[in-house]
């Protein structure tokens, strides 16, 4: 119940950003505006380290961008799945605990901290969405923190495939641009516990599987229970 609730909460209480960039002048993959410099990167490309000083927050125009963190024993944990409008890199000291990187082709807006907080006074909508992506940040982190403790593999499939449902418009219809690897470090599971999770809801009819990366939310009632 919690878990439903937090999750109603990051969709219907807070809304999504504008995804309309503002005006910029061009040099290479990069971009400055008069709020910040936009940024374009390929697949698996690094936007900022573990340890990197914390000099910008960013904000996703376009694509997903995966933030994970090395543990000590060699495994790497995904703490989240950034798509567009959504914020990340926001730290509370000068040094980034995770690093970032693009799923698939991506392109960000980096604003710089230090002119953060005069941005934020001057500019209402500015203030406003960065107010937003730390609360829906917040409440996506909750969520994370109940999937991992207290859902089974199944269960935390289903979690999955209603949050990106649902944080892509609602369709159910879904292309996933993470990897089955991805979804695994993300979920604190095995890549052959997902496979196999996946197969099991194909099987029981709550998804459809035309291909690896796309899949089809036959049944939205089970994966709900599955939810609860």
């Amino acid at each position: 119940m919690q878990t439903a609730l937090l999750t109603k909460a990051s969709s219907s209480a807070i809304p999504l950003f504008s995804l309309e960039a503002p005006q910029f002048r061009k040099s290479g993959n990069t971009a400055v505006t008069a709020v910040g410099s936009i940024h374009s990167y390929a697949k698996d490309e690094e936007i900022f380290a573990e340890g990197d000083r914390s000099v910008y927050v960013y904000k996703v125009l376009s694509g997903f961008v995966r933030t994970s963190k090395l543990l000590s024993d060699g495994r790497r944990q995904i703490d989240a799945f950034h798509l567009s409008g959504d914020v990340f890199g926001i730290e509370a000291d000068d040094e980034h605990r995770f690093c970032a990187e693009a799923v698939g082709d991506c392109v960000v807006i980096a604003h710089r901290r230090s002119n953060l907080s005069a941005l934020m006074g001057n500019d209402t909508l500015l203030a406003q969405e960065m107010t937003m992506g730390m609360m829906r940040s917040l409440v996506r982190a909750q969520n994370h923190m109940l999937l991992l403790g207290r859902k089974s593999a199944l269960e935390k499939i289903a979690t999955f495939l209603l949050d990106m449902a649902e944080r892509t418009a609602g369709k159910d219809a879904l292309d996933l641009p993470m990897s089955r690897t991805d979804i695994a470090d993300h979920l604190g599971l095995t890549i052959e516990t997902v496979s196999r999770s996946f197969t099991q809801l194909e099987r029981q009819g709550a998804i459809e599987l035309p291909s690896a990366r796309h899949v089809v939310l036959a049944n939205k009632t089970a994966l709900e229970r599955l939810n609860a």
